[in-house]
């Protein structure tokens, strides 16, 4: 159970703070209930039941967690599925899972390709763009909390380990060809 004053994350909301934690009665039915807003948002009054387990709801990670996974950016993600609406499933379904360390190979991945794509005149298919743009702004902001720091400076770090990867990974493939 969360206490007052915990951030979590939840469901597709992103990053809340729990104000509150309190008994409701709806259709008779009283239950105990979480009132939260997200971070981004403090007009936005969220209440969800303690008991609620339909729905994501989930601490933010610690610091040592949040350095191990900035540095998982460094190794190579996950693999890339060539067919998009699989890819999509796939991609989608570790996303809502919640598991940091499988979400971070799916970003890692999708930045890896959005770099190689840029770098032929390509764009991401609007569904792998749409996804990299979600789970960057709730990953991002999770890292930059825990590390005590700002989004744009994870950002930063984390696209200079992406472009450094690619870069290095471009000079190997044309080192190959060239020997």
């Amino acid at each position: 159970m969360f206490n007052i004053g915990d951030l979590v994350i939840y469901s597709n909301m992103g990053i809340c703070q729990i104000d509150d934690i309190c008994e409701k009665t709806y259709g008779g039915m009283t239950r105990t209930y979480y009132i939260m807003h997200p971070i981004e948002d403090s007009t936005l009054i969220i209440q969800n039941p303690v008991d609620n387990d339909r729905v994501l709801m989930q601490g933010i990670i610690d610091k040592s967690e949040s350095e191990e996974i900035l540095e998982s950016f460094k190794l190579p993600g996950i693999q890339w599925i060539d067919n998009s609406s699989e890819r999509h499933k796939v991609y989608s379904g570790i996303a809502s899972s919640g598991n940091r360390e499988e979400i971070s190979k799916v970003l890692n991945t999708l930045l890896c390709k959005k770099h190689e794509f840029e770098m032929n005149d390509k764009k991401l298919s609007e569904h792998d763009r749409r996804l990299l743009l979600y789970l960057q702004k709730i990953f991002y902001k999770e890292l930059a909390i825990t590390l005590d720091t700002t989004v744009e400076a994870v950002t930063k770090k984390i696209n200079q380990m992406i472009a450094f990867k690619m870069n290095k990974t471009s000079r190997h493939e044309v080192a190959k060809y060239v020997n």
